[in-house]
This record gives C-alpha cells, structure tokens and sequence, in this order.
C-alpha cells in the first residue's frame, strides 16, 4: 500500500492556454460595433435621399398624393393610390395562396414524407428560389396568362357576371394579365422561402418533445399544431415576412403580368394595374427633373415606408405572443 501510495503523484495545474492579446479583443469588438452604427448609417442615408428626392412631389401633392388617382405626366399631375393599391393586393394575394401551401409543404417534409423523398423534394424546393424573377414573369405572360384566362376568368364571367358584386371582381377584358396574375406569379415565386424557412424550424424542434406527445396518443396535426407551431412561431412568422418583403420587393415578374395601367379603374382581380416597383422599373429612366422624377421617388418612399409598417407589425405581433405566453404561465 505504501508503494501504492507513493507512485500516486497529484495532479498539477493545468497547462496554461495562450491568452489572446487583449488588443485583438479590441479590435473585434471594434468592428463588430462600426458595422453596427455603418447599417444604421446606410438605413439613414437611404431615408435622406428618398425624402430629398421626393421633397418637390410632397410640397405640392402632400398626403393627397396617397389617395390620388391621377396619373398625367403631360399635365405634371401625380396620384400614387393606383400604384399602391396594386402592391398591396398582389402582395395580399401571394400571401393569401403562398402561406398555406408553404406550410403543407414544410409538413409534409418534416412529419409526412418517406426517407427517399424527402432530400430530393426539399432540394426541388430550394432550387425553385433560384429561377430568375424575369423567366417567371414571362412565363406568366406567355403561359399561365392565357391559362388564366381561357380556364378561369372567363368561366368566372359567364357564371358571375349578373351577380351584383361578385361580377366586379371578375370584370374586365379576358386576357389573363392584371392582379390576380401578379400576385399567383408572386405566390409561386416566394413559395420556396417560406417552405424552406417553416421547414428548417419545424426541424430544430426536440424531438423529445414530439416523441412524447406521440406516446400520449396524439395525432400529427395535434403535435403540429400543439407543439412544434408554439415552439416556432417566431421563425414562422419570421419566414412569412421574407416572403411578403420579397412580394412587395418584386419588379420584373409583376412588370410582365399586371398590365401596368397607372389608372385605377374597378376593383377587379383580372384588372390591369400597376404596382410601385413596376411603375419605377417602366418610367424612372425616362422620367425628367421635376415633378414627375420627384413623384416616382415619393413611391420609392411610399414603398418603404410600407416594409417599415410590415416589419413593425411582425415585431409587435411577436412580442404580444410572447406576452400572452407569460400570461398563461
């Protein structure tokens, strides 16, 4: 026992790791700091910019320039309300058809879906994200407009057309192109971020947890509904406001499909419209010093002032769930 003992050495102090030089540590958090205040900074001069740009369209049109609907470079008479209500509404509708089929598809991928089907289908997805927002514009204009009209718009017509306010909505010239083109095409285009974020959250959920609500006897859309939504709202409404930024963001697909008339003549889904981004990519390189360049960037303005209002909402919304979580706790 005692040669035992006596080979037993005790334990020393760790071996001591190099410490990195205080000045690196400096200069990290430094850089980390000035790309901080440098997004501020760009946010800031963008604000500026648009708001000297569009300060001789806001002295004279002021806030009716909002609920405005002319549209008369000739006469140098500007009225946004066409322009906005075309982005709102194709923005409206792609969320209304892209949402729930984002979800079925993350679903599918992450709760439904054999072994073998789900790599190369959650790929596919993925790649659709890449096609070039100009080959869905005209494939819009050149296949699915004419689709649209002969397999939808027109029987819609024949059947509704004498309903008092359901004929409205289905009103106007057979052709396919208009808001209802725009925003399906717009549905399809953000489809794949929503699908892909709502999946990658959906998966980073504890298994543990899905595991024991299936062991209690819980079907699949109880689990979903119970455990993996609550658990992932914040990354699904955080996917829902990517894609409604990338709608409202979109420029030549719309441009292709939505008929870019200034005027703003019913209320009709399948009426040519326009939409801000469209509006600025047909006629900011041909517009001249004055009220009309001035009133284009109030648009520009317009625009971000609307992607403000989404993300603020989002933020709030977010934080009242949060909130109403305490509360029930």
């Amino acid at each position: 026992m005692a040669d035992r003992a006596e080979r037993v050495q005790p334990l020393g102090p760790p071996p001591s790791r190099k410490r990195v030089a205080p000045w690196a540590d400096t200069l990290f958090a430094a850089l980390a700091q000035g790309a901080a205040w440098l997004t501020l900074a760009m946010m800031a001069g963008i604000i500026i910019s648009l708001l000297v740009g569009a300060a001789p369209a806001i002295q004279k049109f002021g806030l009716g320039f909002l609920l405005s609907t002319d549209w008369d470079p000739v006469k140098e008479n500007f009225g946004g309300l066409a322009m906005i209500y075309g982005t709102l509404m194709t923005s409206f509708i792609a969320l209304l058809i892209a949402v729930p089929v984002s979800f079925g598809i993350a679903l599918f991928l992450t709760e439904l879906s054999p072994g073998w089907l789900k790599r190369p289908l959650g790929i596919t997805v993925e790649l659709l994200a890449a096609v070039p927002s100009i080959v869905y514009g005209m494939w819009g204009l050149m296949v699915f407009g004419p689709l649209l009209s002969s397999w939808v718009q027109q029987p819609l017509q024949a059947l509704l057309g004498n309903v008092p306010f359901l004929g409205a909505l289905v009103s106007g010239p057979p052709v396919g192109i208009g808001i209802l083109s725009a925003g399906i095409i717009l549905a399809i285009m953000i489809i794949p971020f929503i699908a892909s974020v709502m999946r990658d959250v959906f998966e980073v959920t504890p298994p543990m947890l899905k595991e024991s609500a299936y062991g209690l006897g819980s079907t699949t859309w109880e689990v979903v509904s119970k455990i993996v939504l609550p658990y992932t709202k914040t990354g699904v409404i955080g996917g829902v406001m990517l894609g409604l930024g990338r709608a409202l963001g979109e420029t030549m697909a719309v441009t292709f499909v939505i008929g870019n008339t200034t005027q703003l003549n019913s209320l009709s889904v399948f009426e040519a419209a326009n939409s801000i981004t469209s509006a600025l990519a047909n006629e900011f390189a041909e517009a001249g010093e004055g009220l009309h360049q001035a009133s284009l960037i109030y648009l520009g303005l317009v625009l971000f002032f609307i992607t403000f209002v989404v993300l603020a909402f989002s933020k709030l919304l977010l934080s009242r769930l949060k909130k109403n979580e305490g509360g029930r706790a």
